[in-house]
């Protein structure tokens, strides 16, 4: 069975480029999920034709806007546009629940009061320990990136295959055991080669690049000073609306 990875968003916090913020669409046969949800989500999924109804979980790295801020309008979609009536997983560090009900409250005063056709199951994800959601096995590393709650690098694992995502992070050996051996390896570089913390910069991975062992390395979460140089870059840049299948 092929997997079929679809980047919704590859973009920063800033929308640099136009690009979306944080998302990627797995299509993995029985189950189908989104690997984070940034506030644009909702939006890239209807420009792609990604039909929010079919996503059965969400997998969060990390609690900050452009990763969970798409899941409030997400949920409220799936009420009242989209009529949804299958359950929904949503998977992240712990403090995942009590963000996204305060999210919604903020945005849509009484959302999170309203009785939905559909069970909303918010799911705790600990670091080292695999989960199980439907076919795919999720398991998280913590990273380094302050955002409140944990951070998360994930390895997403299904039918054989292999897809590790670093979340937003500086560059950590916490990152070796997510990406070895994956047949993708999704990592942010946010920016060229002027470190900032809490991110990866290009020149880093490039130096790095053996040290990961995956077998495809992608990168994404671009900022402006990386986008100016894509045809100089030697790792892949993903774009908005790619779909590669596993």
């Amino acid at each position: 069975m092929a997997v079929v990875l679809t980047v919704l968003g590859c973009g920063d916090a800033f929308g640099s480029g136009g690009r979306f913020q944080t998302c990627f669409a797995i299509d993995a046969g029985e189950t189908r999920v989104l690997l984070d949800c940034g506030a644009s989500s909702l939006v890239a999924m209807r420009q792609a034709g990604v039909d929010p109804r079919t996503i059965d979980a969400i997998f969060l790295t990390h609690l900050h806007g452009d990763h969970f801020g798409g899941l409030p309008f997400f949920i409220l979609d799936a009420q009242f546009l989209s009529k949804r009536t299958a359950p929904l997983t949503v998977a992240g560090p712990p403090g995942t629940e009590a963000r996204v009900l305060q999210a919604m409250e903020t945005f849509f005063p009484g959302s999170t009061k309203v009785d939905r056709r559909f069970d909303t199951r918010f799911v705790e994800l600990l670091p080292a320990q695999p989960t199980a959601v439907g076919t795919v096995v999720v398991t998280p590393a913590d990273v380094v990136h302050g955002s409140g709650a944990p951070a998360y690098a994930l390895r997403l694992e299904v039918d054989g295959r292999a897809i590790g995502y670093s979340g937003d992070t500086e560059w950590t050996e916490a990152l070796l055991p997510i990406a070895r051996d994956a047949d993708l390896f999704i990592c942010e570089a946010s920016v060229f080669d002027k470190a900032i913390p809490g991110h990866i910069t290009y020149t880093t991975l490039v130096a790095r690049r053996a040290q990961l062992e995956c077998r495809r390395l992608l990168l994404t979460h671009l900022g402006p000073d990386v986008l100016a140089q894509l045809d100089e870059l030697e790792i892949d840049a993903a774009t908005d609306g790619q779909v590669i299948t596993l």
